[in-house]
């Protein structure tokens, strides 16, 4: 099995290899997914289908997956789905930005089957056709589209409409950062990714419908059964197709399968076999972060939610409910909560109070919505029932906005390494082994694990403490310089008199939670904050000076005495010129420059700096840098 996984991921792999040649070519692609607005362009997922060399055309027979991005403008505004364009760009493979702990994107392209990346600048490329025939992916994500105008015709808006587009056919487009926020502290970011709870929720209801009839007329069974995995995959269909939902699709299938048999139907052999096929049609799904949850926490379920609901017996009915509902709550945070840390750094305190709530919530809002649909003959009353629906959203989104301001409602910037994950599932492991056998061997292989786990965690820590030093990060459109300590405490000073340090925060939060640093304070203007100190575009900060060079304010001045010390010359947008009518004002050490300064005036700086002998470095080709003072 090991084996043909290796066998079946390489071949995956090489699908993502494209011989790139560097230089701008003719491409004629085709827009094969809906295009997707970004802050400063706009996405299109594009195959290309033929590529002009000369006078020649090449057509390309694996047709390779790349992301274009075009400028946000009108004309790019009219590009559809199935649009056939010419195009004049350079294809360049994914690339990482080379700062430490950041998100790798170039693996995370390719297990997605993309090749790479272009930008195609406005007046580089027309539309020359469209095709029409859609695949099935394609059209089931038009009757996605098609159910969220429908909830957009009946009045629904704001967060009810993102929220219930999210629920029910897992469309996240119109989700507000606010309300994501909510969410992901409240502990319910499971409830907007469309996964196994709420196909769970389908099944059971399907199955509870469909059990009245078999109960009574056994022969009927089976051909029930098969009408509840049609039923699950129509609903697939209807969201997109998408791969969490495919997922969860096949493992309730089999579930319902596996009920034509009278032993226990969820089992190990039920989702391993899960598992296998999926993996069989695409191995990287082990790779990706919702398989991994999905899987883990049916697995807690399957596993480790019946020993701890036969730990109290329950004789009344509603508390019955209640406390499986806990044990079932409680059972897959055990089992997540590592992969949460590990890729979100958060950890929801009040997740059980927060399922109790969002969970039967979330079900009737499942139900609610077919039942909406199926009145789509029935305006009038659809109309009607549309009101109670945006109710139920409001209220449930009001209810999570008050547990997100309880006090401690959620642990950030936790930091945690893969080892320490390993162990963590391994301890669970030594517990559950314990807990069935309690002899001394199994206490002390749990004991040991334990030890392991603390030693490692405390020597993670020492090894990551900082230290005293500057650091030059490859983030676009933010040009500053860190200055870290020996503790928690550090300075982002920005080149910019309105820096946007949001996007070095989203770049660099891991990193800086390894760290175990809190928030840096931004420093930008001519001001002084502790050992840190500004003026004129220079710092000085632990006997080193960094000058933000981003204007013409020191060009064709003099100095009086000898040139001032500058250790780093930052060179950043904004600049244009040589540095050799620097050299009577500074005396520099190295030059750096910011990674979206222009190609042209860094050839021009380069040639300098060989000729003065000066030390020279590119963030953009070198990633982030770090000088321990």
């Amino acid at each position: 099995m090991l084996c043909l996984g290796y066998v079946l991921a390489s071949r995956e792999w090489q699908q993502t290899e494209y011989a790139f040649s560097g230089e701008p070519s003719v491409y004629k692609v085709r827009v094969v997914e809906k295009p997707e607005p970004k802050e400063r362009s706009i996405l299109c997922r594009s195959i290309v289908l033929e590529e002009y060399v000369a006078d020649t055309i090449r057509p390309e027979t694996r047709r390779p997956l790349f992301l274009l991005y075009f400028p946000k403008d009108s004309v790019a505004g009219g590009i559809r789905r199935g649009d056939e364009l010419l195009v004049h760009a350079t294809l360049s493979p994914p690339q990482n930005n080379g700062n430490p702990d950041e998100f790798d994107y170039v693996r995370f392209l390719r297990q997605r089957g993309g090749c790479g990346t272009a930008y195609v600048p406005a007046g580089h490329w027309q539309a020359v056709g469209h095709d029409s025939v859609r695949t099935w992916k394609q059209a089931a994500l038009d009757c996605r589209d098609a159910v969220v105008e429908l909830y957009r015709s009946l009045g629904f808006k704001g967060d009810e409409l993102s929220v219930l587009s999210a629920l029910t056919v897992g469309d996240q487009d119109e989700l507000s950062d606010d309300i994501v926020e909510t969410y992901s502290v409240s502990g319910a970011s499971h409830v907007l990714a469309l996964s196994g709870l709420h196909i769970g929720f389908l099944y059971a209801l399907f199955w509870f419908v469909f059990s009245w009839f078999w109960k009574r007329w056994r022969w009927l069974k089976f051909w029930l059964i098969a009408v509840i995995v049609v039923l699950l995959w129509v609903f697939a269909f209807i969201t997109g197709l998408s791969s969490s939902v495919v997922r969860s699709v096949t493992m309730f299938s089999l579930l319902a399968l596996s009920g034509l048999q009278l032993e226990k139907l969820l089992t190990l052999n039920t989702l391993a076999a899960t598992a296998f096929l999926m993996l069989v049609c695409r191995p990287f799904w082990l790779f990706d972060v919702g398989f991994q949850l999905s899987f883990l926490a049916v697995l807690a379920i399957v596993v480790i939610q019946p020993r701890l609901y036969r730990l109290w017996k329950v004789d009344n009915r509603l508390l019955r409910y209640v406390w499986g509902l806990a044990t079932v709550s409680v059972s897959a945070q055990l089992a997540t909560a590592p992969l949460v840390l590990l890729y979100f750094s958060r950890f929801s305190t009040h997740f059980l109070l927060t399922n109790l709530w969002v969970v039967p919530v979330s079900s009737l809002l499942m139900y609610a919505a077919v039942v909406l649909l199926a009145l789509t003959p029935f305006p009038v009353v659809q109309q009607w029932f549309a009101g109670g629906v945006e109710g139920l959203v409001w209220l449930q989104n009001r209810v999570l906005q008050l547990i997100e301001d309880f006090p401690y409602s959620s642990i950030d910037h936790v930091w945690v390494d893969k080892w320490e994950v390993a162990l963590f599932y391994l301890l669970v492991g030594a517990l559950c082994v314990v807990y069935m056998r309690r002899t001394a061997r199994s206490v002390f292989g749990a004991l040991l694990l334990l030890g392991m786990l603390v030693s490692w965690h405390a020597f993670s820590v020492w090894q990551s403490a900082p230290c005293r030093s500057l650091a030059f990060y490859n983030v676009r459109g933010c040009p500053a310089v860190h200055c870290l300590t020996e503790g928690s405490r550090s300075w982002l000073v920005c080149a910019d008199s309105v820096p946007d340090v949001s996007r070095i925060e989203r770049s660099l939060s891991p990193h800086w939670n390894r760290l175990h640093l809190e928030v840096p304070r931004v420093v930008y203007g001519d001001c002084s904050d502790g050992p840190v100190f500004l003026r004129n575009g220079i710092v000085a900060y632990a006997g080193k000076r960094v000058c933000f060079l981003r204007d013409q304010r020191w060009n064709n001045l003099e100095t009086v005495g000898a040139p001032l010390a500058i250790d780093y010359l930052y060179v950043c947008r904004g600049y244009k010129g040589s540095i050799a009518g620097l050299t009577s004002l500074f005396s520099i050490g190295m030059v750096i420059f910011e990674p979206s300064y222009s190609a042209y005036y860094r050839e021009l700086i380069v040639r300098d700096c060989i000729r003065l002998g000066i030390s020279y470095l590119s963030l953009d080709e070198q990633g982030a840098v770090r000088f321990v003072l």
